[in-house]
């Protein structure tokens, strides 16, 4: 069985490309990263402790996947916002400048694991206070790290990407699918 330790609906959806049939398992963990973690690699680390998790509850022959991802400029990590005034700070940090996504994934299966991290360039337009208002109206980027899904209305922010645009909504599909062809 293929089981994804995540409660996303974008990689539940992007996992399709790769597999018709799996079951979704969130894990809920604490996403408390230790100290002596580098900032770039929570989302790896945290990716492994999903996989971990959901892993040592099922059968060593399921395969689980675990991903996370994250939002990084100047040297902090975006996560989601908790509110619009944080959304509308994470979009003005955002605004005219080059950001890196990074996605860690692991994944478990016969007592083996591989974890990696897919990192893509995203550069945004620079964008108006009203811009950034009507973005925010949307809902939109509530629920997503960086306070913006490139998926959606986000796509109006950006300039251009360099690297995975899947990675960027959440599940580097292509590379997941190279790195399961060592295992299934």
């Amino acid at each position: 069985m293929i089981i994804l330790a995540s409660a996303s609906p974008r990689r539940k959806e992007l996992l399709k490309l790769i597999f018709e049939d799996f079951k979704v398992e969130p894990a809920n963990i604490d996403e408390t990263v230790r100290k002596s973690i580098e900032l770039e690699q929570y989302p790896e680390y945290l990716a492994l402790k999903k996989s971990r998790y959901i892993a040592e509850k099922h059968p060593v022959d399921d395969v689980v996947i675990g991903s996370d991802t994250g939002v990084f400029i100047d040297g902090t990590m975006l996560g989601k916002p908790e509110n619009k005034e944080q959304a509308r700070e994470m979009l003005k940090l955002l605004s005219g400048k080059t950001h890196k996504v990074i996605t860690g994934c692991s994944v478990f299966y016969k007592g083996q694991n591989i974890s990696f991290s897919e990192v893509t360039e995203v550069e945004f337009y620079h964008l108006t206070d009203s811009e950034i208002e009507e973005y925010i109206a949307t809902g939109e980027p509530m629920d997503k790290a960086g306070a913006y899904g490139i998926q959606g209305k986000g796509a109006l922010l950006i300039k251009r990407i360099k690297g995975d645009y899947y990675n960027v909504v959440g599940l580097p599909v292509g590379a997941l699918k190279q790195k399961l062809k060592l295992f299934v």
